[in-house]
């Protein structure tokens, strides 16, 4: 093969190699962006639901309708109905018979449109509490799809080791 051949043949591969990377790096990018902006509204959303006690419940559970559960909202937890309206009653039961419990956000990360919130929960100041993992499928910056993660805390661990 000519000379005149390979460098044409090695600067097209160079060519087409930069071009899938760039390709590659706006894609991540776009991405990113999704990601980040699902993360920041799961994040608002997961704070209306677990600490705003300082909000009407009526409002917060209004709110939550309308900016944070998709109308088709899915839930895999097997302790609760599905459905958006069955998870809203749930909360609003909640925010009326629990108004001491705290969730504390120790972890976070976002994948595509999913998000994941690991976080400590305690229906009191005194209780040791649970540690809970949730994963929400994001649609269109609401919670489309739920599933979670719960273990208590114990009273008396068996290692130095937090479960946070």
């Amino acid at each position: 093969m000519s000379v005149r051949y390979n460098t044409f043949k090695y600067g097209l591969a160079g060519f087409l190699a930069t071009l899938v990377a760039i390709v590659c790096q706006a894609s991540e990018n776009l991405q990113s962006d999704l990601e980040r902006s699902n993360l920041k509204k799961a994040l608002y959303c997961m704070d209306l639901l677990e600490n705003r006690s300082d909000l009407e419940p009526a409002h917060r559970i209004e709110t939550l309708r309308n900016e944070c559960f998709a109308e088709s909202y899915i839930q895999h937890s097997p302790h609760v109905p599905d459905g958006r309206d069955a998870v809203l009653n749930l909360f609003a039961r909640r925010f009326k018979n629990n108004q001491e419990t705290t969730t504390s956000i120790k972890r976070t990360a976002s994948e595509g449109d999913l998000v994941w919130i690991h976080q400590h929960v305690k229906r009191s100041p005194e209780d040791p509490g649970h540690a809970v993992v949730n994963i929400f499928r994001m649609e269109n910056g609401r919670f489309a799809e739920h599933w979670n993660v719960i273990q208590a805390v114990p009273e008396e661990p068996k290692n130095d080791n937090t479960m946070f």
